[in-house]
């Protein structure tokens, strides 16, 4: 349980700043974009300003990656035995990712006033990519995990190993770009949050509001393509992963024209799932397109390979809860700003939609953990879906609460001390720069001469 608990918590903690060394980088490269185009100086200001906050949590980032590394050797010994030579190709890419990042953003930081424009820009777009890849490439180990192919199982062990077919496992894309997009939704919907707090503060702002409007462009245009992938995503569990399927609605008799439940609590010792909204036809429809399609119960599998439905299908209703608010939030603003924009009016971030997206500053993370949780308590009691049980997996050795609780203090310390700088890299961000005053006067300045 050790075992199990630290390496839980450490995935949860460091999703929280990969999420952001995927979807941050864009960002930054948006607004040197804009400033390339523009020659506001507000652009390069919040470029810089985002910049700084990349490289620190892309050290965090490869802090809890390291341990990971260290997590994968340690406790899963048998796993690692086993699937290292199946996955062992896209974690060295991922490497390769990961240190093409780190070049250019050294570039990226220090190469404002002594590379050329163009060449910096380029860099920024580099560090987009390569951050990017890197959730691809770690994505497509997980999705292994779930649709395990590329070797023939003969006597416990693998043989015939082909690591090509084993790196694009069935339903990998769907996987990787429903996580791609989560990243950028929950990172988007966070930076939109802090920003819209500063901006309600201080209404005047160009810097925030700028800010707020990139972030809940990336976040919102990936807010609104997430349904879509997650359709799909559906669909290939529905075919691949039927007892995951299963647990996460909670859907335990084998049925035809099959209803969706929305919320409910599953109970396995009756095999129902009270006080859920039953819309008819739905899972058949979701699920295969076809509203009288058959839905294969947990009933069709053995009692100790179900995983823990209750907690599965209550990760999954937050999950989607959450991923369709904020679509809805997202459509909430861009229809204010087509209504000034059709009166002819600049747009203006009321303190109404700015308390709406302060109030969802955490749920795009909510969102993307929840969905972490579904994929691997899904997949429970296996490791290898199918192939290994997590039981096998883990490590016999003993005494493991030491470095659980030398690894939880080492995440709490990093925790607070990246708190502590962010809080004050953002709260330095929130005053007047002399770029931005200088921008300020110029544009009241034309503005005069014009009238």
């Amino acid at each position: 349980m050790y075992a199990r608990w630290l390496m839980g918590l450490t995935l949860a903690f460091h999703i929280t700043f990969a999420a952001i060394g995927v979807a941050l980088p864009l960002m930054m490269t948006i607004a040197e974009w804009r400033w390339l185009r523009s020659g506001k100086a507000v652009y390069r200001e919040l470029a810089q300003k985002w910049s700084k906050g990349v490289a620190i949590l892309f050290a965090v980032g490869a802090v809890t990656g390291t341990v990971i590394s260290f997590e994968l050797g340690l406790l899963w010994p048998r796993f690692m035995d086993f699937a290292g030579p199946l996955i062992g190709f896209p974690f060295s890419l991922e490497g390769f990712a990961f240190f093409i990042e780190a070049i250019f953003l050294g570039i990226y930081l220090y190469g404002w006033e002594r590379v050329s424009r163009q060449l910096h820009f380029f860099s920024g777009i580099i560090i987009a990519l390569s951050s990017a890849l890197s959730g691809f490439l770690v994505t497509l180990t997980n999705a292994w995990m779930n649709n395990p192919v590329g070797f023939a199982l003969i006597d416990g062990k693998p043989h015939n190993i082909s690591p090509i077919v084993a790196m694009f496992p069935p339903g990998f894309a769907e996987e990787v770009i429903h996580v791609l997009l989560s990243c950028y939704a929950a990172v988007g919907f966070a930076v939109a949050g802090i920003h819209a707090f500063y901006l309600w503060r201080q209404p005047s702002s160009t810097f925030h509001r700028t800010a707020l409007l990139i972030a809940i462009g990336v976040g919102g245009i990936a807010a609104l393509l997430q349904p879509i992938s997650g359709d799909f995503s559906a669909r290939h569990v529905a075919t691949n992963q039927p007892r995951k399927l299963a647990a996460i609605e909670g859907h335990y008799l084998t049925t035809n024209a099959a209803p969706l439940h929305i919320g409910g609590i599953p109970d396995d010792d009756t095999m129902t799932t009270p006080y859920a909204l039953k819309i008819p036809y739905g899972l058949s429809l979701l699920a295969f397109h076809d509203p009288h399609a058959k839905v294969l119960g947990l009933e069709e599998f053995p009692r100790h390979t179900w995983p823990n439905t209750l907690l599965v299908h209550l990760a999954f209703q937050i999950m989607v809860g959450l991923g369709f608010l904020m679509a809805f939030v997202v459509l909430l603003i861009y229809a204010a700003m087509l209504r000034t924009r059709w009166r002819k009016q600049e747009f203006v971030f009321n303190h109404t939609l700015l308390a709406i997206i302060m109030l969802c500053t955490p749920i795009g993370y909510i969102a993307l953990e929840t969905g972490w949780l579904v994929t691997e308590w899904g997949r429970q009691p296996y490791t290898i879906m199918n192939t290994m049980l997590t039981s096998a997996a883990v490590t016999p050795m003993p005494n493991l609460a030491t470095p659980f609780w030398v690894i939880i203090s080492l995440f709490a310390l990093l925790g607070v001390s990246v708190t502590i700088l962010l809080s004050r890299m953002i709260h330095k961000g929130s005053q007047p720069t002399m770029a931005t005053m200088t921008s300020s006067a110029i544009t009241s300045e034309q503005s005069n001469v014009h009238c």
